[in-house]
């Protein structure tokens, strides 16, 4: 049942977008399309309406429809082979990757899957990498069912061409966690096992007991200090051999000191050694690295052209069709291209007229039409009708694969060096220099101190609390903006935005959505019939302007169109409701050249009945929150927006963001990169922010490059740092908050040096005692930890980062600090 909209919008039951156009009834309930209002059908037929009970609203639209043979490739014994990871008599076992996965009632209907397939044994649900590995019984259904089903629901699986390769997508190295229990473990029982040891200062305890026990400690550490550790004495390793003194180096020599002091002592017998702190350090360090770690498995930060082409295409033979794998396609293949699928390979096109979306692989908003005879490149997509393609060019050797495999926008490498290895190498310097002088003064006074009062120092002085500072601030940090829509190569990256003084925007599917546009009309005002009219016109084609003014107009569009007439560059001309409409070009509506006019226009012209009536302009239409944004940040950074599309929108952006920020049109990739090369010889710290492959080589040359994403699982250009989409708006407070953790570490750094003046009182004298060393060290971690992560948390909440996608206004109106 369809019926018209309510003065008061109305939102959809399943997906919570507002029903714009026709309102689906069904029952009490009212959805955007159809689609939404299956699930829900599917739903509520199989007892699974507590999905919406969990959560309001919780589904993804269902506007745009999938076809019904689009996952036959799933039937193919190859492609069966590289997703399916393990198959015997009965059971299958696959994993699926499902971007739509965002909140616990998807984790409810997914795991409740088996209600909708008796076929499927059991499902598990990885909500921080967004997969479902499903058990299913192939006797009772197929790998293809499993996947249409879950299409059904709204959860289509993203299945790429990367999934055909040998090398299987990259798990979480859990390296990290082994060696923190190991660390955990030893550290307890060795503080257990000391003990006696604190407190056997007047002799009560016996010399064999206290010598087993030293010994006990002693094995216990060999564990911690070789596996536990060993990648802080790797990391000191390669700074050194690059010439490169890192903060791992100190904190290695640290520990070998005093190990190797540790094992003396309860060798010769005149000591126990300091095991404990020595355990101590490595636990709370490690703990700080696996925090971190944490965020940046939540996404893949290096993707290539593979992750970005469909894993299958359909290809005909004999007027036959069939699905083939894009390494099967060979020079000579016809292919049929679907709407909305993506051309894998360059070829001419032989059937049907090709619009096709090029925006991300050349940053032009409006798709390019080709017709019949024409070379169509892979990357675009296609919008519109089906079309057949005779491929000139197979897959690898394509046009995208040849921009891809460039040496500029190859995979990415750390841009970055931290400030915390540049304090510690001032740390390291002033600890020497204290060693050196302790070492002079107690060879004139009492050489037999210099051993004790030396490596005392060395190991109280440890600058273990820079990196647990650093660790658990930009560990907390990162952990809060990851669950705003920001996710970071590592928190290196962090430093880069503090650093930046430049900020390059790309416009189409960066400032601007790609997948919506902004319409005025201007002219004559138009009666309810001639608005119904215009409305059925323009549903007749499937050319963007059309799709953008019928959605401008908000009517229903029932009835047919006579006579009705689309002319390939000029525009549509048909009866409708008894009227004549045209609409398409100034010249075509009218018959008159209009002069002065640019060749680019994003215009649709109008008349009725012969008389001319306005027209329609359609502008991209820019994310919400931008402006503020970009005039916000234009009081702190010099700004430009860099495009591949035409200039047709340069006034509109002067209008939004100023004339005093940089447009530059009609830019190439290699045109982009070359920019932020220009900026950085001036001696400019650039954070670039894009969204397409034309923008990865740029993305790579900025000191920090930041990938914007609808949908932070589906592909986008290597980069620093993922940005999704709704949170573009918040860039200002992200840049904030890195720079508050700058402050957050070199307080706690200042904090922890009271620790260090207070051990090495003691140092100095040679008298450091294992008990004082097991108070000092323990406490200066821990309270590290808690200033760290309280002052982290307190600046988070303060900028709206504590709670997971915070979507308040915010205010733009503070100062950078």
């Amino acid at each position: 049942m369809i019926a018209t909209l309510n003065p008061i919008k109305t939102k959809c039951e399943h997906c919570g977008q507002e029903c714009n156009q026709d309102v689906v009834v069904s029952g009490e309930k009212y959805f955007c399309c159809e689609g939404c209002k299956s699930v829900y059908q599917i739903l509520n037929e199989n007892g699974l309406c507590e999905y919406y009970n969990l959560n309001e609203t919780p589904g993804a639209t269902r506007k745009v429809t999938v076809r019904p043979d689009k996952f036959a490739y799933l039937e193919e014994e190859q492609v069966g082979r590289a997703l399916i990871h393990f198959r015997d008599d009965v059971q299958t076992h696959v994993t699926f990757y499902l971007p739509q996965i965002h909140c616990s009632s998807c984790l409810w209907l997914l795991e409740h899957i088996n209600v909708l397939n008796a076929g499927i044994l059991s499902s598990e649900v990885n909500f921080p990498q967004k997969e479902i590995t499903l058990i299913f019984n192939h006797h009772k259904t197929s790998l293809r069912k499993v996947a249409e089903i879950l299409t059904e629901i709204g959860y289509e699986p993203y299945i790429s061409l990367q999934n055909l390769q040998s090398e299987k997508r990259k798990s979480y190295d859990k390296s990290r966690i082994y060696k923190l229990g190991v660390a955990g473990f030893c550290l307890g029982n060795i503080m257990l096992m000391s003990f006696p040891e604190y407190f056997s200062m007047d002799g009560y305890i016996e010399t064999n007991l206290a010598g087993f026990f030293r010994y006990l400690n002693l094995a216990l550490s060999l564990p911690t200090f070789f596996y536990s550790g060993s990648e802080f004495f790797i990391a000191a390793y390669k700074g050194l051999k690059n010439r490169f003194l890192n903060i791992d180096a100190p904190i290695a020599l640290a520990l070998i000191i005093t190990f190797v002091r540790s094992v003396y002592e309860v060798v010769s017998g005149t000591g126990s050694g300091y095991f404990d702190s020595l355990s101590g350090i490595i636990f709370f360090m490690l703990i700080g690295r696996i925090l971190q770690d944490r965020t940046y498995q939540a996404i893949s930060f290096d993707r290539d052209y593979t992750s970005y082409f469909p894993i299958a295409v359909t290809k005909l033979l004999d007027k036959k069709e069939s699905a083939v794998t894009l390494p099967e396609i060979k020079t000579g293949d016809i292919l049929l291209i679907h709407d909305g699928e993506l051309i894998p390979s360059d070829g001419i096109l032989s059937k049907g007229e090709a619009r096709i979306d090029y925006s991300f692989i050349t940053g032009e908003s409006l798709p390019v039409h080709k017709e019949k005879g024409e070379i169509v490149y892979a990357g675009g997509k296609q919008i519109g009708g089906n079309i057949e393609l005779l491929v000139t060019r197979e897959v690898a050797q394509s046009y995208l694969t040849d921009l891809w495999n460039k040496q500029q926008f190859k995979k990415f490498e750390d841009k970055h060096s931290s400030f915390v290895h540049i304090v510690s190498q001032y740390f390291t310097v002033v600890l020497l220099g204290i060693t050196v002088l302790t070492a002079a003064y107690w060879y004139r006074v009492n050489p037999s101190l210099i051993m004790p009062s030396v490596t005392s120092i060395l190991i109280v002085a440890c600058p273990c609390a820079l990196l647990l500072s650093s660790s658990f601030t930009y560990g907390n940090i990162l952990r809060m903006l990851s669950r705003n829509g920001f996710y970071l190569r590592s928190a290196a990256v962090l430093e880069g935005i503090i650093q930046a003084d430049t900020i390059v925007f790309d416009k189409t599917g960066t400032l601007t959505v790609t997948e919506d546009n902004e319409v005025t009309y201007t002219g004559q005002a138009l009666s309810d019939a001639e608005q119904n009219s215009v409305a059925l016109l323009v549903s007749q084609s499937q050319h963007p302007l059309s799709k953008a003014v019928k959605r401008h107009l908000n009517r229903i569009t029932e009835g047919n169109v006579s006579g009705f007439q689309a002319i390939t560059g000029k525009g549509l001309a048909g009866e409708s409701g008894n009227l004549f409409v045209k609409a398409g070009s100034y010249e075509f509506v009218t018959g008159v050249t209009e002069k002065n006019k640019t060749a680019v226009t994003a215009e649709v012209h109008l008349s009725v009945d012969g008389k001319y009536k306005g027209y329609f302009s359609v502008h991209n239409r820019f994310r919400t929150g931008t402006e503020q944004l970009i005039k916000t940040l234009k009081k702190y950074f010099s700004i430009a927006v860099i495009s591949g599309d035409n200039d047709f929108e340069e006034k509109n952006l002067q209008a939004r963001f100023g004339e005093d920020s940089e447009y530059l049109f009609y830019q190439k990739p290699e045109d982009k990169l070359n920019y932020v090369r220009m900026l950085q010889a001036k001696g400019r710290k650039v954070m670039m922010i894009g969204d397409g492959l034309n923008d990865a080589g740029a993305l790579k040359q900025s000191e920090v490059g930041i990938s914007v994403s609808e949908k932070v699982n589906n592909f986008t250009p290597a980069s620093d740092a993922v940005l999704e989409a709704q949170s573009l708006s918040r860039l200002f407070e992200i840049i904030r908050f890195a720079r508050s953790g700058k402050e957050i570490i070199i307080i706690s750094f200042i904090i922890s040096l009271i620790y260090n003046i207070a051990g090495l009182y003691f140092a100095v004298q040679g008298t450091l005692s294992p008990l004082i060393a097991a108070i000092l060290m323990p406490a200066s971690s821990v309270t590290i930890v808690l200033i760290t992560y309280g002052l982290s948390g307190l600046s988070g909440w303060r900028l709206g980062f504590l709670n997971e996608k915070n979507d308040s206004k915010h205010d733009y109106n503070h100062v950078l600090t």
